[in-house]
C-alpha cells in the first residue's frame, strides 16, 4: 500500500487515465478531485477554455490543503473539438450518439491543458492533436455508447479503448489525446525544479518494497 502522507505532488483529478500516465513517467502523486464549474463562456475559445479549468481546478486544490500537505498541485483539462463546437462529457445517451455522429467521417482536435501551481504561481502548457474518424454506422454508434465507454469521456471517446478501432489516423499527442500531455507536464515540473528519479527512488518515496 502507498504511503502518501507526504505526496511529491497532488493531481487534482479523480481520473485514472491521469494518475496512469503520472506513474508511467515515474512521478510519485497523491490524487484528490476538485470540482470546478466547467460551462463554456460566451465567446470562449477552445484553447482559452482548456486553460482556464486547468489552471482553476490546480488554484482550487492548492488553496484547500493544510499546511501540512504543501505539495505542487497538477491539473489538466480536456476538450474535443469539431468545427467551432467544443464537446465535453455527454449528458445522456442521446447527447453522446450526437457527438459520434459529429465525428464520423472527419478529422477533430483534442485540445489539453496542463497546469502545475507551485510556490504561490501557476504555469499551463496545452497539447492540440488531431484525430481522424473513419464513417461509423447507427449500430456502431449505439452499441458503442452501451458498451458504457464513452459516458465520462470527453467528446464521448476513448482511444486507449474500444474506441481506438474507429479512428483512421492521429497527429500529435497520444497522452494528451488520453488527458496528460507527457510532453508538456515534463516540461512544467522541469521547470518547477523537479529531480527526475530512479524507479527505486520512487518505491522508496511510496513506501513499496523493490
Amino acid at each position: 500500500m502507498r504511503n502518501y502522507h507526504k505526496p511529491l505532488i497532488w493531481l487534482a483529478s479523480a481520473s485514472p487515465r491521469r494518475s496512469a500516465l503520472l506513474d508511467q513517467i515515474g512521478v510519485s502523486h497523491r490524487v484528490r478531485a476538485v470540482s470546478v464549474d466547467e460551462q463554456v463562456l460566451p465567446g470562449e475559445t477552445p484553447l482559452v477554455y482548456v486553460e482556464r479549468l486547468a489552471v482553476a481546478k490546480a488554484t482550487a486544490l492548492a488553496g484547500g490543503l493544510a499546511a501540512s500537505e504543501i505539495a505542487p498541485v497538477l491539473a489538466a483539462d480536456t476538450a474535443v473539438v469539431v468545427g467551432a463546437s467544443i464537446l465535453g462529457k455527454p449528458r445522456d445517451r442521446a447527447d453522446g450518439l450526437r457527438m459520434l455522429a459529429l465525428l464520423s467521417n472527419r478529422t477533430h482536435q483534442v485540445y489539453t491543458a496542463v497546469a502545475l501551481h507551485h510556490a504561490d504561481r501557476c504555469e499551463c502548457r496545452t497539447s492540440v492533436s488531431d484525430v481522424a474518424f473513419r464513417a461509423l454506422s447507427a449500430q456502431e454508434m449505439s452499441s458503442y455508447w452501451d458498451s458504457g465507454e464513452p459516458a465520462d469521456k470527453a467528446g464521448g471517446y476513448a482511444i486507449q479503448g474500444i474506441g481506438a478501432r474507429f479512428i483512421e489516423r492521429m497527429a500529435g499527442s497520444y497522452s494528451g489525446i488520453v488527458g496528460l500531455p507527457l510532453f508538456e507536464t515534463a516540461q512544467l515540473l522541469d521547470r518547477a525544479g523537479w529531480r527526475w528519479c530512479g524507479r527505486e527512488e520512487v518505491l522508496a518515496a511510496e513506501g513499496l518494497p523493490g
